[in-house]
């Protein structure tokens, strides 16, 4: 893993099976990539909070060429930027599991997992993105 920088804490809990945002102790504001000292406020008081793995899509794009690593990813495959719902729209990246030619729409609805992948011999964990269809919520939380 990554040394100690600001967004250690995220990785942790990436590692650990969940995805935790910063969210600023003094103004609320949410922050990512993670900071030590709030560029809203000037507070250096942050707290982690779980984040339920749900949003939309802000943007995406369709790779069609290997690059090599990971080699999980076989082209084409969807890379996506998922606004987050509940973090103050904060924007994480990942991969749409969806088959190849699947209509992509900005603002659809996603519900997330975190998977691992393998880069350059590291095992390390990545946000996985699936889409909700017709009202079909198949996130841990709708199932529990």
């Amino acid at each position: 893993m990554k040394g100690p920088g600001a967004d250690a804490h995220y990785w942790q809990a990436l590692q650990a099976g969940r995805l935790e945002m910063q969210q600023c102790d003094q103004c609320g504001r949410w922050h990512w990539p993670a900071v030590w000292r709030c560029g809203e406020c000037g507070s250096w008081a942050h707290s982690w909070h779980i984040t339920p793995l749900r949003g939309h899509i802000f943007s995406w794009t369709r790779t069609w060429h290997d690059f090599g690593t990971p080699v999980e990813f076989k082209p084409p495959f969807v890379s996506v930027v998922v606004e987050l719902e509940g973090a103050g729209q904060r924007r994480v990246l990942g991969t749409l599991q969806a088959a190849a030619d699947t209509d992509v729409r900005i603002g659809a609805a996603v519900v997330g997992a975190i998977g691992s992948i393998q880069v350059d011999g590291a095992d390390l964990p990545g946000l996985r993105w699936q889409l909700v269809t017709d009202g079909n919520d198949n996130s841990p939380e709708a199932r529990a």
